[in-house]
């Protein structure tokens, strides 16, 4: 299956024009991955970066006494294993597919570096992209040292609301399509199901929100 389709479609690929694409497209085959399958492990090589182009992908590490601790979980259209690009020749984190149709194109690091010295546009929206998972992860940490459970959640929410909310015109609610399940939106937050759930119906006897499944409604606030 080519990937130039979706690289064009990307917003971090489709400032390169078509034609760079031949002579890479052996480099950008696509992997399928089952449900708790692992793309790398950490202390891996790390001489490849990825693009996800459906399905769902967490990253993470183990504690010395082995307990999991969730830095991200991804979804489609986006990098990670993007430090390689920085130089990291070992993974210091774990690529784990949490959907039962998780397809990603591996990319080499050579064949990026290749791109990128091509295309300085396409280098600095690269370097932007780290810089901003960068700041993302550091703000998702201060929230688990510093937050209560509470708190991370509506933090969280804010986020999500940037990521994946729109203005709902006739209420003026905020309403979040995402792509999370409540597993995920608790390991993101450092937190159990239940806690969350508990939480989520405090929110919304409250009257801040509305949620479903994949959908939550900020709710507006009466003047």
């Amino acid at each position: 299956m080519s990937s130039i389709w979706y690289f064009e479609g990307s917003n971090i690929f489709k400032i390169l024009c078509p034609h760079k694409f031949a002579a890479y497209k052996a480099d950008h085959d696509f992997n399928s991955y089952k449900k708790q399958d692992y793309i790398y492990f950490e202390d891996d090589s790390a001489n490849k970066i990825y693009l996800i182009e459906k399905g769902k992908v967490k990253i993470g590490y183990y504690t010395d006494d082995g307990k999991e601790i969730i830095k991200a979980i991804l979804t489609k259209g986006e990098l990670f294993g993007e430090k390689a690009i920085l130089g990291e020749d070992r993974r210091t984190e774990f690529a784990q597919s949490i959907d039962d149709r998780t397809s990603i194109c591996p990319v080499g690091v050579s064949t990026l570096h290749d791109l990128m010295q091509d295309n300085k546009t396409f280098s600095l929206k690269i370097y932007k992209l780290i810089g901003l998972k960068v700041k993302k992860l550091e703000r998702r940490l201060q929230l688990l040292l510093f937050k209560d459970t509470r708190t991370r959640l509506v933090e969280f929410l804010d986020e999500l609301c940037t990521e994946y909310g729109y203005n709902c015109e006739k209420t003026g609610d905020q309403v979040i399509n995402h792509p999370y399940t409540q597993k995920d939106i608790a390991c993101l937050i450092g937190t159990s199901r239940p806690t969350l759930n508990i939480l989520l119906n405090e929110l919304q006897q409250e009257k801040f929100l509305e949620f479903e499944r994949k959908k939550i409604r900020i709710l507006k606030k009466s003047a």
